[in-house]
Order: structure tokens, then sequence, then C-alpha cells
């Protein structure tokens, strides 16, 4: 908690329930089970029975702060009582030196595409924090260096895009019926020749007008595919990276909510919108369950911070999705820095 910002909870919260809880909380958080009041006695400086621990619990639990997930005894915080925590009582660590270190190699290395970088980076993240990392990043518009259509099947063919820097990237497209061999070869030809050594955003509006023009030396079927190909080549500006999905399945015991939860990140146009309101502020933003639309049936947090290019503006988003019970005070550092360190990249 900064000392600068005092602590301002909800009426009642007055120091003795207000360490009870953090003590809850932080107990919950580090094994995922409810929490008892024997187990708050060990942990507490207080010297509360545990009956006494009992009322306390009683009376947050009426404040809507602690919630009890089934019979036992024990009691979990409810997601108001995460977001009090989280915004006033979290005691945020450092991040340890071997992660710090861990995060640096990853994405360091002299030689690499950016988006191998980001990549990396996003993968670091999610095996460090044992969850999913996240990532959406402006997609990169770099001098093409050849552009090619190859049949694949009827009616579709394969756009292969080769840029100066390296990047080798597919994508299928839908061609008209009955077109020959031989207009793929022209429009690869025809479009190669226009974007080689240039950007799609230098090149695009001159491509339009001949497309539009009476110039052009294309047939109907060709002109067809060029234009197919060129949208494709722009594509969508925000790219969405998702790695370490598959450590959710060791952090939800609920096979419902597994599911909802990958129900939900395939929801990638969601998923990112998401994302991007971490960019509406400075620092760490954390969105808790059912605040956010996307998660609220698969009871998931997102911890999320933008990252800056070169001229200090913001590019992306990096961060982890994982249970609402996550180690805050560990994740929260581990994605700023590796925020940090991408902008240092970057510049």
């Amino acid at each position: 908690m900064d000392p600068r910002f005092p602590f301002i909870g909800p009426p009642g919260l007055t120091e003795r329930p207000r360490e009870v809880f953090r003590h809850l909380v932080e107990a919950f958080l580090a094994s995922g089970e409810p929490v008892g009041s024997r187990t708050l006695s060990q942990r507490l400086p207080l010297a509360l029975s545990p009956a006494s621990i009992r009322n306390v619990m009683a009376d947050l639990e009426s404040m809507g702060l602690l919630y009890a997930p089934h019979t036992s005894a024990g009691r979990a915080p409810t997601e108001k009582g995460l977001r009090l925590f989280v915004d006033g009582l979290l005691e945020i660590g450092e991040l340890a030196p071997d992660e710090r270190v861990a995060i640096e190699a990853r994405m360091s290395g002299s030689g690499r595409h950016l988006e191998d970088v980001l990549t990396q980076a996003t993968q670091s993240l999610a095996g460090l924090s044992r969850c999913a990392g996240l990532m959406v990043t402006t997609k990169q518009d770099s001098a093409f260096k050849h552009v090619e259509f190859v049949g694949v099947a009827p009616g579709k063919a394969l756009v292969i895009m080769v840029t100066e820097d390296g990047q080798v990237e597919n994508r299928v497209i839908d061609t008209p019926p009955g077109l020959p061999v031989s207009a793929l070869v022209e429009a690869g030809n025809y479009l190669g020749a226009r974007l080689r050594g240039r950007t799609l955003d230098t090149a695009r509006a001159e491509i339009l007008a001949e497309l539009d023009g009476e110039k052009l030396e294309l047939d109907v079927l060709t002109a067809k595919v060029v234009a197919e190909g060129l949208a494709t080549l722009a594509g969508p500006e925000k790219l969405l990276i998702v790695r370490g999905a598959s450590n959710l399945l060791d952090n939800q015991a609920d096979l419902e909510r597994i599911r909802t939860l990958f129900d939900d990140i395939e929801r990638k146009g969601d998923l990112i919108r998401l994302l991007e309101l971490a960019r509406e502020g400075d620092g760490v933003r954390i969105f808790i369950g059912s605040e956010n639309r996307l998660f609220s049936l698969s009871g998931s947090s997102i911890v999320a911070a933008p990252y800056a290019n070169a001229a200090g503006k913001i590019v992306g988003v990096i961060g982890v999705l994982g249970p609402t019970r996550l180690n805050y005070g560990r994740i929260i550092p581990m994605v700023d820095h590796t925020a940090k360190v991408i902008g240092r990249l970057l510049a």
C-alpha cells in the first residue's frame, strides 16, 4: 500500500477487521482454499481467539467482502473484497532477481524480429506466472520484398508475403471460380512489382487507383485476386498474441469454468478491446472477474500494462490472464517490468 494514499474502506472496516481481512485474503491467494478462523489465529499478530475471529469474519461477510464457498467454516474474498484488497491493502513485492534476468534474457538477442521478441515476452510472462500471457500490439508496417499467390484448393489461394526484414506471413484468400494458374502468377507479379521496397501504406492508394482506373492491363479475374490480396495484406491493425493458455488448466478446478474461459479467449475481438482499456492510463491496470463483461462467467482476472515506442507513443499492451486468486503482489511488478523492457527495446 502506498503511504501517500491512505486506505479508505467501507464503514466498519476499522483496524482489527482490516487486519483480519488482509491476512485472510493473503492466505486465500496463497492456497486458493477458503480460510478458517483457526488458520487466521496462527497468522494474525493480534491476540484474538478463533471465536473472536469468527465474529469479525461474519461482520466482513455482511459488508459483502467475504463469502462461504461451501459448507465449510472457511471464507474466501468476494470480487468486491478482492478489489478492495488490491486497491488499498496489497503490498507489492520486488521482482526476484532471477525473474528479472529471465525476462530480459528471453527478450534479448541481436538480429531478431520485433514480433519474435514480443512473442518471447508473452511466453516468458506465461512461464513465470503459470498463467496465460497476453499481448496486443500494433502490426508493424514493413517494406515488402516478395508477394506470391499459390493455389491450394478450388476457390482458395495462399498469399505468401516476405518483408525486407525477413518476416514471412501466409494467409489464405478466396479466388473466383475457374481461375487459371496463370492469373495467380500475374497477380503476384503485379503486386510484387508495386510493393517491392515499399510499405503497404505508401503503395496502397496508388494500387487502388490503378484498379479503379481504365489503364489497368489485368483481366477481370486477375484484378479480383489483386483486390482480395490487397485487402488481406492490410489485415487487422491489432495483433493478439496468447501464450501459455494450457497453464489455466492447472489453476482452475471447475471444468465448466475452464471451458467458458477458453471460449472467452477465442473471442479475440472482445479480448483486444478489453486489453486496449489498459492503454488509457499509466502503469498497471487490473480487471477482476465480473468487473468486465468478457470474464463475467469464468471468474478470471487480467493484470496488464501498456508499453510505448521510441517516440513515447503507446503502441501495445502486455499482461497476464489467470484466476481471480492470482498472486497479485508478485505478478503486478512482473508485468510492469516486462512492459518497461519492451519500451527500452523499442527505443
